[in-house]
Order: structure tokens, then C-alpha cells, then sequence
């Protein structure tokens, strides 16, 4: 059983189409990275499996159940946009408050395992106003995680995060998933920290689904190239442009040759035209150039 299954869901604000026929699964236990340009749809998509607006057609389904099933919507938590908080309450007065509003049992102790679970039980005395960016964020998400649900839908968590920030919150996603019990969608552009977590994908635009897949099925799909410098880059871009179908400069100074081909071919190509190479080696674009090269159509 999967814990989301959209078909065919649809949005119209006015005479505006926010939402286009979309169809998108999200299995249980999983990480679903949730991607698309600003306007694509991603939060009008989560607002409705959330029901936070309705739908104009299609279906969704949680667990199997209709979305409004009650059952199945006390199994959600949600952070969409910014968590509601009283900023000169502590963080564990907001916490006890929202757990107060959703009527939790043994509210401080599940106050108190939902905190460590983000790592914020050592700031559960700080005034919210005081937290930073990151610790908001994890407050978020320890309210979405209060009462122990089994999907998660978070819009943009890792905005505005430092490094440590990044790495703090990747590891509450691991921590969350992996019992294998709970789900997270998650939408971002930062594609990058993205990758590091997310086990599958779905890709939006104009509203539409453009390609799901998994983290292995992106590894497999995305391109392995040839990346090198010489004495006369200049000289060298030329030539191998002559030869190789795609030939592209990076923002690091290296040149890529995206052809099938192995270093050895290159650098021997390249010595027998006078051309000294002086670092050579072979990788593979990531999921942020992969989501560029969708975007221009490129494959």
C-alpha cells in the first residue's frame, strides 16, 4: 500500500489552471522529493492532499482511503510555510499548546520525544523569537511529528539554513523514515541537500507530473562525463567540439565531454593534436543538473 496515490487531481483558481491532470505515488517509508519551479504547483499540490483547499477533480488517496476519511487525516502532520507560534512563548510552550489543540495524551512526555527527535530538546526553554531560521524550522517539524503521524508534507524546510543547519536536518529525516512506518513528502530548490535524503521523486511543471522516479532510477538516468583541463583550454573546447557531440566549459574551470567515450580516448586525442592535458578524471551530474537538462529538454 502506498500512502499517497493521486490520479488525474486537478485546480482551478478562476479562469487559472494550477494543477493539470496530475498522477503521483508516494510509497511508505520514503522520502518523496517534491520538485518544480516556483508557480509549478508543488504547494497548491500539498495544500490539497493536506486539505487546506479543495480540489477541482481527480482523486486522493491516503492509505488507501479517500483523503477526507477522518481516520486517515489524523495520520498527517504539516508544515507548509511557517509553523504557527506564539513568539514570546518558549518552545516547549508552543508545543504544549499545539498538543493541547490536538487533544494528545501524556501531552509533555510526547512534547518531550518529539523534540529530541529534531534535536531541540536542549532549547526547549528559548523564547521562539529568539530561535534561529534552523531551529524554527525543527519546531515546525516537531509540531507536524506531535501525535505520531504516519505522512509528513513539508514545504520548503531547508530554506534558509546554514551548513550545520542542513546537516542537522537531514538527519531528523532519516531519523523519522527509518522504522519504515512514515512517509515525508518534502518540496525544495536546494536540489543538492535534496539528494542526500530523498529515496524517490516526482517532478512538476505547469502543473503537470513530468517524471517520477526513484533515487536509483535517477542515479542510473543521470549522465557520466569526462571532465578535464589542459594548457590551451581555449584550443582544447575547439578541437573537442569537433569531435564530440556535447562539449560544455563548467563554472569550475573544467571542460566536459558528455559523449560516450573514457578519459584514455580523450587525453589521447587531445596529445596527438598538441594538446598537454593536466587533469583528467570522470563523474556524473547530479540531480540538479538533471532537473536543468528536464527543463531545457535536454536528456
Amino acid at each position: 500500500m502506498n500512502a499517497v496515490e493521486i490520479k488525474n487531481l486537478s485546480k482551478n483558481f478562476g479562469p487559472k489552471q494550477a494543477v493539470c491532470g496530475l498522477n503521483m505515488t508516494v510509497p511508505m517509508g520514503s522520502i518523496y522529493g517534491f520538485i518544480g519551479e516556483n508557480g509549478s504547483g508543488k504547494s497548491t499540490t500539498e495544500k490539497m492532499i493536506c486539505g487546506l483547499i479543495p480540489t477541482s477533480g481527480g482523486s486522493i488517496k491516503l492509505y488507501g482511503k479517500d483523503y477526507t476519511d477522518e481516520c486517515v487525516r489524523a495520520k498527517m502532520g504539516v508544515l507548509i510555510e511557517a509553523p504557527g507560534c506564539f513568539p514570546g512563548l518558549t518552545v516547549f510552550d508552543n508545543m504544549m499548546l499545539q498538543a493541547s489543540n490536538l487533544s494528545i495524551p501524556n501531552a509533555e512526555q510526547e512534547v518531550i520525544k518529539v523534540l529530541k527527535m529534531v534535536r531541540m530538546e536542549g532549547a526547549a526553554g528559548n523564547k521562539y523569537k529568539n530561535c534561529s531560521l534552523g531551529m524554527k524550522q525543527r519546531v515546525g517539524i516537531a509540531m507536524a511529528l506531535l501525535g505520531d503521524p504516519t505522512l509528513l508534507v513539508l514545504d520548503e524546510p531547508l530554506n534558509g539554513l546554514d551548513a550545520d543547519g542542513m546537516r542537522i536536518m537531514r538527519e531528523v529525516f532519516l531519523d523519522i523514515i527509518k522504522d519504515g512506518k512514515r512517509s515525508i513528502i518534502v518540496s525544495s530548490h536546494l536540489l543538492g541537500e535534496l539528494q542526500k535524503v530523498a529515496t524517490h521523486y516526482g517532478i512538476i511543471r505547469h502543473g503537470k507530473m513530468i517524471v517520477e522516479m526513484t533515487a536509483d532510477e535517477l542515479d542510473a538516468s543521470c549522465r557520466t562525463y569526462v571532465a578535464l583541463r589542459s594548457a590551451d583550454m581555449n584550443r582544447t573546447k575547439m578541437l573537442l567540439g569537433c569531435k564530440y557531440s556535447r562539449v560544455e566549459e563548467d563554472e569550475a574551470g573544467y571542460i566536459r565531454v558528455y559523449d560516450l567515450t573514457t578519459p584514455e580516448d580523450v587525453v589521447t586525442y587531445l596529445y596527438e593534436n598538441g594538446i598537454c592535458v593536466t587533469e583528467v578524471g570522470t563523474d556524473k551530474i547530479g540531480l540538479e543538473e538533471y532537473y536543468i537538462d528536464l527543463m531545457k529538454g535536454g536528456k
